[in-house]
Parts: structure tokens; sequence; C-alpha cells
């Protein structure tokens, strides 16, 4: 995957907690230093997000986003 935003940070999902239309999902990017985005669920479905699984942070503006 290539895009536009520079401030992408690798980590691994450490735990993903639904919600009725979005879920948190906690990114531990290393050094004890962890990243929590929310995103829908069905983006959550589509990515194939789920704990242990290798994602980007993507970060622009005041948006976070993921990338997987």
């Amino acid at each position: 995957m290539q895009i536009s935003a520079r401030n992408q940070i690798k980590g691994t999902v450490s735990e993903v907690k639904d919600g009725v239309v979005t879920a948190q999902v906690t990114v531990d990017i290393g050094g004890g230093n962890t990243i929590v985005s929310s995103i829908p669920l069905d983006s959550v479905k589509n990515l194939g997000i789920a704990v242990g699984k290798e994602v980007t942070v993507i970060v622009k503006a005041s948006d976070v986003m993921l990338g997987a």
C-alpha cells in the first residue's frame, strides 16, 4: 500500500474493543508505547484487524487511520 501521508508507524494490534458501530483498536508500537484508533466495525472486518496482526498507523492532521 502506498499513500502520501508521511507519518506512518508500524506496530502490532494488542487489543480490539468492539462497540455498537466502531471499535477501539490498540496498537503496540514498541518501547512500551501504544496508539489507540477508533475505526468502523466494518473496517475491522474488511481489513482483518485482530490481535497479533501487524498494521501501519497513519497519522494525518487530527485523524488516526489504520492500513493493513
